[in-house]
């Protein structure tokens, strides 16, 4: 009788067990798909309330103490204004002229009043100012969208001569798949038009940025995921590939927005939101403070401009003058350093927030 030969085992995968990893991989990685969409949208919120913040601080700064400023400013002038007076119309031997033209350089360097050579004629304008607050780029929400706009073009340039990215060419895989769909020139309804138009606004602006996860939130909202088959081994390959990269993409998004806050808050003007938070808990207002330190700032250089106005009235002797005035005299020299340094570097800091 001849032996039974036994049949050999299928070496073929069980397609149920296959399935079944496939599912519970699939559903670890929308887990985390999820996860980091969450995350990044709450340090996106985290990192603009933070610059809203150091915005709102600046302006209300400058608000309060641009009237104080524009003091200052006028005090300049008068300075300025009652030594020219005096240098065209005192006569003086030589050595009492050069210790009065001495003492007007003096107030210059130490940052009491502005620069300005002897015979120089006034200017109104600083040129370096002007450029700064003429130029389009600090001024409004329309050259704002030009600055994308351009933004946009240099990356079309770019794209021409370089290769993209990996995530740059996912972000635009999916910002070519969502304008295609709202694209508000494809529709003819009014209503539609309209609703597609602000979409579209919203979708250039996160591509414009880089901003995978908005595109994804834009996806999600109006459910424009694709379909799969869960009983289909190559779409459910398909799809964990697909998230498997845009995990990736999203996680260097996320790092991103963490480095983009560290660094916003390692500013100075990031260490003042810190401070003023600082301040408040302990009970007073930063702002006020600095108004008043600026006012006293303005009692010292008014009495210096009425001290030099009295000179030109000639109700002091050259002597009395060439001592200076008596709050001065009676200062350290470190005090009224210091003093000056203040004045310099809120002015600044007003001129930068601006």
């Amino acid at each position: 009788m001849p032996k039974k030969t036994k049949s050999a085992s299928p070496k073929s995968t069980n397609p149920t067990l296959a399935l079944s990893d496939l599912h519970i991989y699939l559903e670890s990685l929308e887990k985390d798909h999820q996860s980091i969409l969450k995350k990044i949208k709450k340090k996106r919120t985290e990192l603009n309330n933070f610059v809203e913040r150091m915005r709102d601080i600046a302006t209300e700064m400058f608000q309060k103490s641009s009237p104080i400023f524009q003091k200052r400013a006028d005090l300049d002038q008068e300075i300025h204004a009652i030594f020219t007076e005096i240098f065209t119309t005192r006569k003086f031997g030589k050595q009492t002229q050069k210790k009065i033209e001495s003492l007007y350089m003096s107030l210059q360097m130490e940052g009491i009043i502005s620069p300005k050579a002897l015979g120089e004629e006034e200017d109104d304008d600083d040129p370096e100012l002007d450029e700064l607050f003429e130029n389009p780029e600090f001024n409004d929400d329309e050259n704002h969208q030009n600055r994308h706009q351009y933004w946009y073009s240099q990356d079309e340039l770019e794209t021409a001569s370089a290769p993209r990215t990996e995530d740059s060419k996912k972000v635009r895989q999916t910002f070519l798949k969502l304008a295609e769909i709202f694209h508000p020139d494809k529709v003819q309804d009014p209503d539609t038009h309209k609703s597609h138009t602000e979409i579209m606004k919203e979708i250039n602006k996160a591509y414009q940025e880089g901003d995978l996860a908005r595109l994804l939130e834009i996806e999600n909202q109006h459910q424009l995921g694709e379909n799969i088959d869960n009983n289909n081994e190559d779409d459910l390959t398909r799809r964990c590939k697909k998230l498997e990269q845009q995990n990736e993409i999203l996680k260097n998004q996320y790092d991103k927005l963490r480095q983009e806050l560290s660094l916003a808050k390692n500013t100075p003007e990031g260490s003042m939101v810190s401070d003023f938070r600082k301040a408040k808990k302990q009970g007073f207002d930063p702002i006020d403070l600095m108004l008043k330190t600026l006012d006293s700032q303005i009692n010292v250089i008014e009495e210096i401009r009425d001290f030099v106005q009295a000179f030109k009235d000639k109700k002091m002797t050259i002597k009395e003058f060439l001592e200076g005035p008596e709050s001065l005299r009676d200062s350290s020299d470190e005090m009224m350093e210091a003093l000056l340094e203040e004045i310099m570097e809120e002015l600044g800091g007003v001129i930068i927030f601006q």
